[in-house]
């Protein structure tokens, strides 16, 4: 007879599988250094606090108490169109709940529209490049439920408070002094949207099984407040649907390794375009577990077509106090990152 553990995780997993029409803003991979050390195949691993984030019902699977602050940078500045995400955060989490804020600032730029401009000089080519730039808060409450022994669901109830600014700039400008320039827009009309995330994660041995659904409700911001002088569209934060599966070799063997894979059921829209992320990852922990490292790399399968690949580490300072960083570096993209969190477990 197969493990009742199995099937039902393997319902749940080809339930979150659906169409949606298309948005454009964050990533996923905004959040978490344990996370972003390994590519970004989190969802069937979460078990820390950035679960809250990552995938909620990881949380049934963590310590007593996690608690995390935190923040990082990922940015792509060589060329147009240029992103930069910044994000800082406050978690923390039980087994049966977490608590959360998130505040993350997305700044892009598109290349100049040509058209019209063939016989245009240097003068006339420049103050043509729309930048917007959306601030954002986010607080949270996650809420995580045991289904069947070895399954468990969980979501997180959130309030985001945002603000979108419009703007153009100096076109002859490098991307990374436009992506400055674009955090530092004034005005704006501020939005306030209620969403949740919703995720599973099931553990059968040494395998667990994990997906989640973030932004489920797709909130806009930015619709009421275009600018006359930079008509952009609204800025969605779109759904995003990632499963995963991750082997713990911990749990058979004692050995503290574990291999995530995770990947994307659906591309998004971002402003630097189609995105559709397969990741690999790898974590490994020495002497007694004071240090851990951690390895991995992602492909977008759409778009661009860019790669990164990452690595991380963490020190435990003292029983229960850890400092996690992590690093980022991508290929045709020139994708380049990295954070810090200080973390405290028991």
């Amino acid at each position: 007879m197969r493990d009742p553990r199995v099937i039902c995780l393997a319902t749940l997993c080809s339930c979150v599988v659906v169409a949606q029409s298309p948005a454009s803003a964050q990533i996923v991979e905004s959040v978490g250094s344990r996370a972003l050390g390994m590519g970004g195949a989190f969802v069937a691993v979460a078990s820390d606090s950035s679960s809250t984030w990552w995938n909620p019902g990881g949380l049934a699977t963590g310590p007593l108490v996690d608690l995390a602050w935190a923040g990082n940078l990922v940015e792509t500045t060589e060329q147009l169109p240029a992103l930069r995400h910044r994000t800082s955060w406050f978690a923390v989490g039980t087994p049966p709940i977490g608590l959360s804020y998130y505040r993350f600032r997305i700044t892009d730029i598109q290349p100049f529209d040509p058209t019209g401009q063939a016989e245009a000089g240097r003068e006339e080519l420049r103050a043509g490049v729309p930048v917007r730039s959306l601030s954002a808060s986010q607080l949270g409450v996650t809420l995580v439920r045991t289904l069947v022994p070895g399954v468990h669901a969980g979501t997180t109830l959130k309030y985001v408070r945002g603000t979108l600014r419009h703007g153009r700039e100096d076109s002859l400008a490098p991307p990374s002094d436009l992506l400055a320039q674009g955090e530092a827009l004034d005005g704006g009309h501020a939005d306030s949207r209620f969403d949740l995330d919703v995720g599973v994660l099931g553990i059968a041995g040494s395998l667990r099984l994990g997906a989640g659904v973030r932004n489920v409700r797709e909130p806009e911001f930015g619709a009421d407040g275009s600018s006359p002088d930079a008509p952009l569209a609204p800025m969605r934060l779109a759904r995003q649907i990632r499963v995963g599966a991750a082997f713990d070799a911990e749990a058979d063997t004692g050995v503290p390794l574990t291999f995530a894979f995770d990947a994307d059921a659906r591309a998004y829209a971002t402003p630097s375009g189609a995105r559709r992320m397969v990741a690999l990852g790898a974590e490994h922990w020495f002497l007694a577990k004071r240090v851990g490292v951690r390895a991995g790399g992602r492909l977008n399968t759409r778009g661009a077509r860019e790669r990164s690949a990452t690595a991380g580490l963490t020190l435990a300072m003292r029983a229960g106090l850890y400092l996690d960083g992590h690093a980022v570096r991508g290929g045709s993209a020139d994708e380049k990152g990295w954070g810090l969190a200080a973390r405290v477990s028991f």
